[in-house]
């Protein structure tokens, strides 16, 4: 019997159809596996299956949920499914989590309140939750005062806890070093062992092989290759399917880069924690113009601090950040590594790319070649936020700190939403950028195939020693 059934499903935007028509039927403890380029129409299969499209769309076709049409249902009748009939781990952590609860409570909430666990139940069941997922000691802190790979397991352990048959997983391993993301994989590949369904949307083929089932390859929207997972993957059919495996970072050829100009930042002896806790320890950096630097090192070891630290946005603990003479307040840009928290939800993309623009005098046509480059459709600009893909706003933020007109360019996992060929020219073109304009990118990245194919010069980071006591 069909758990799922989606039946010549397609969305549109107006007049203009954004993805489809697809269609698949799952059963009780099978796997389907959604690959593809960025904006190609993944994650509206799973928004339409949960009844939460964006407001701007509208879907055709029929989707079927243990024998039942829920596509005609009201919304109120469709959240009554969430957590006890279908879970979600959606592609931004941020949007799962409550900014303002604990990790701990967050997960035990719906131990409580969807599976109907007792409260110390509840507690004893998260503290291994947790566990499982290499989150101890993350317990008491709030969102903010987590990694983004940490988040995103404090918002998987939430999803999972009620216990739903059917589980969506949207880029569930985004963000995560090889080590976690493993760990993700395997929890997420025991969902159908346990004879539940999952639905999971990666651009990473490694996952997609791990979790095996059957697979469909998007593009622009349109279905180009289904079948086996291990059978597409290992003889894909399919031109573009062929040219999203060849696209992996280990297949790249390493860049030759220019010689490093001037110092822009000169960082000295630097310590840098969160909450009191030290991340990094006595850290010598010197960026210098037209520098390419990536770091590299496990979620939580401080990579997204040491970005904040650079912009100005956290002081160090300890130690000295100069600039160099002339370098003004906007020199110094950010790309944060979830887009949704950096663009006002309800303000139009093309309202606040304009509105950078305008503060520094940006030409509007360099704005437009900027999208271009990065193959984005102008179309986008009468979108909010929440109606773009994940891919699409993390490539639209690039344009906008772009637009600031930086001179160094502080990247947080700028490609993480990105399929691998997207991913590839846009690593191609911020390489560029560094050629032409001197623009210095620093980069945090888990994969170490990005960083030792991109950047002249690679940072590890590690885990700090836990502090010694005597008694």
């Amino acid at each position: 019997m069909s758990i799922v059934t989606v039946s010549e499903l397609q969305v549109f935007a107006g007049d203009e159809r954004l993805m489809g028509p697809v269609s698949f039927a799952l059963g009780a403890g099978e796997t389907l596996v959604i690959m593809g380029e960025t904006g190609a129409g993944k994650s509206l299969i799973a928004q339409a299956i949960l009844g939460v499209l964006p407001n701007a769309l509208r879907m055709e076709g029929e989707i079927c949920v243990n024998g039942r049409r829920v596509d005609t249902l009201t919304p109120a009748e469709r959240a009554a499914m969430w957590g006890h009939e279908i879970a979600t781990l959606p592609q931004e952590p941020w949007l799962a989590l409550d900014p303002l609860m604990q990790a701990w409570r967050q997960v035990a909430e719906t131990h409580v309140h969807v599976a109907g666990l007792s409260r110390p139940q509840a507690q004893h069941q998260t503290a291994k939750d947790l566990v499982a997922l290499g989150l101890n000691g993350t317990e008491d802190r709030l969102p903010g005062q987590l990694s983004g790979g940490m988040a995103q397991r404090v918002a998987f352990a939430a999803a999972t806890a009620g216990r739903a048959p059917i589980l969506l997983a949207d880029e569930p391993t985004k963000g995560l070093d090889s080590d976690r993301r493993d760990r993700v994989t395997r929890l997420l590949a025991q969902v159908p062992k346990d004879g539940g369904t999952l639905l999971a949307i990666t651009h990473e083929a490694s996952v997609a092989r791990a979790l095996g089932g059957k697979i469909m390859v998007l593009r622009k929207g349109v279905l180009v290759e289904d079948g086996e997972t291990s059978s597409v993957l290992t003889k894909p059919q399919h031109s573009y399917t062929r040219d999203l495996l060849a696209a992996d970072p280990v297949e790249w050829e390493k860049s030759e880069a220019p010689p490093r100009g001037d110092p822009l930042l000169i960082a000295e002896d630097l310590t840098l924690g969160r909450g009191g806790k030290i991340l990094i320890d006595g850290l010598n950096l010197t960026v210098h113009r037209g520098e390419r630097i990536a770091c590299l090192g496990p979620s939580g070891v401080g990579k997204s601090t040491l970005l904040d630290t650079l912009a100005g946005l956290v002081a160090p603990m300890r130690g000295t950040l100069c600039k160099a003479d002339g370098l003004g307040s906007h020199a110094v840009q950010k790309l944060y590594q979830d887009p949704p928290a950096a663009f006002p939800a309800h303000v139009r993309l093309g309202r606040s790319l304009q509105d950078v623009a305008t503060v520094h005098r940006t030409p509007w046509d360099q704005v437009e070649a900027n999208m271009v480059a990065l193959k984005l459709s102008p179309a986008l600009l009468e979108r909010r936020p929440d109606a773009v893909s994940g891919g699409e706003l993390q490539r639209l933020s690039i344009v906008r700190a772009l637009s600031a007109n930086p001179m160094v360019l502080l990247a947080d996992e700028p490609t993480s939403r990105l399929d691998p060929i997207t991913q590839k020219e846009t690593m191609a073109l911020l390489g560029q950028l560094t050629e032409q304009l001197g623009i210095a990118v620093v980069l945090v990245t888990h994969d170490r195939g990005i960083a030792r194919a991109w950047a002249q010069r690679v940072l590890e980071l590690g885990p700090q020693p836990e502090p010694s006591h005597s008694g």
